[in-house]
């Protein structure tokens, strides 16, 4: 593992306001938000909760001198589209797009509004800048990381299960990331030994019957990658993995936390407290391409202990044990 790697354990939208001035007659900014899941996921909201209170100590309160405006995707890109649409149409002063599934809608939507992204995977093959150093555009952001991590959940898998010999990686055909780290999960599949094959992330009954026939061949494991759909169904896919004594590796600590075997991947709450960063610069007069894309400086690897034991990975319980 590189140095920057760590592991660790573990056991609506509101009207705008008829004016655009504060009290004591500050201007009130506007910002919106669109987020790539349904409006009352626990962890969105947590994300969310993030964002403010890092604008809140940049001196951006929501209510005071900025409005936040919060829209939802649901993980549908016909709602996406309409949420974008109609985001721009109120002009705000910036807009924050979480994950590739909510960008490309909006970046459609508006040329011209600054728009700070996180959570969305290769910026620059996706379209959304012409560079991480000069993105040359009206937007910009955090990536989670290069589509080549994805190769690496793949040999994590076959490090914490050896006895794996297949792997069911879970995407969403409908978005070019989950086709693009499918690809590279394949092109790494021969050199571990195990066959891959897609499971569509489309919905619930699909991935139930999906898992369930998948689990009928022995030594297998899952893959979950990144997309709105993975965390929309996560509590699905975690009790299916859980049922058939699937070993999964998932692309960030969130699935982990909620029962999952391990993850990899990025802290999600940094690409928030980031966002709220680029928003303050773009308030006071940044502009999008003058502000370099980010990359994340850490991923973690995080092994559910509990889990681990469940599905009889004894080696990979004694590694999260000795990392306590």
């Amino acid at each position: 593992m590189r140095r920057r790697e760590f592991i660790t354990l573990l056991g609506g939208a509101a009207a705008w306001p008829v004016t655009a001035r504060a009290q004591h007659g500050e201007r009130v900014r506007r910002v919106g938000v669109l987020l790539n899941i349904n409006a009352n996921d626990p962890d969105r909201q947590a994300n969310l909760a993030t964002f403010a209170e890092a604008l809140r100590q940049l001196g951006w309160v929501d209510g005071r001198n900025v409005q936040i405006e919060t829209r939802w995707a649901g993980g549908d890109q016909a709602v996406s589209r309409r949420q974008a649409e109609q985001l721009v149409a109120l002009a705000p002063d910036v807009i924050v797009a979480t994950g590739n599934a909510v960008m490309e809608p909006v970046l459609q939507a508006t040329r011209t509004l600054p728009i700070v992204f996180c959570n969305v995977l290769d910026a620059v093959g996706s379209g959304y800048v012409e560079s991480l150093a000069r993105p040359g555009g009206n937007a910009t952001g955090f990536t989670v990381f290069e589509y080549n991590l994805s190769g690496k959940w793949l040999e994590l898998l076959k490090e914490i299960a050896p006895q794996v010999t297949r792997a069911g990686v879970l995407r969403d055909p409908a978005i070019s990331v989950g086709i693009g780290q499918f690809a590279v999960i394949q092109s790494v599949a021969q050199s571990v030994g195990v066959d891959v094959r897609a499971i569509n992330l489309r919905d619930a009954s699909e991935i139930e019957r999906a898992i369930a026939a998948f689990a009928r061949t022995p030594d297998g494991g899952l893959i979950l990658t990144l997309s709105a759909l993975a965390v929309v169904h996560r509590e699905v896919i975690i009790a299916l993995a859980g049922k058939y004594k699937l070993p999964a590796i998932y692309y960030r600590r969130y699935f982990a936390d909620s029962g999952g075997l391990a993850s990899y991947g990025y802290d999600v709450f940094e690409q928030f407290r980031g966002a709220a960063a680029y928003v303050d610069h773009i308030l006071k007069g940044a502009k999008p391409a003058d502000l370099p894309v980010q990359v994340p400086t850490k991923y973690e690897l995080v092994i559910n202990s509990k889990t681990a034991k469940a599905l009889g990975l004894n080696r990979a319980a004694r590694t999260a044990r000795s990392c306590r």
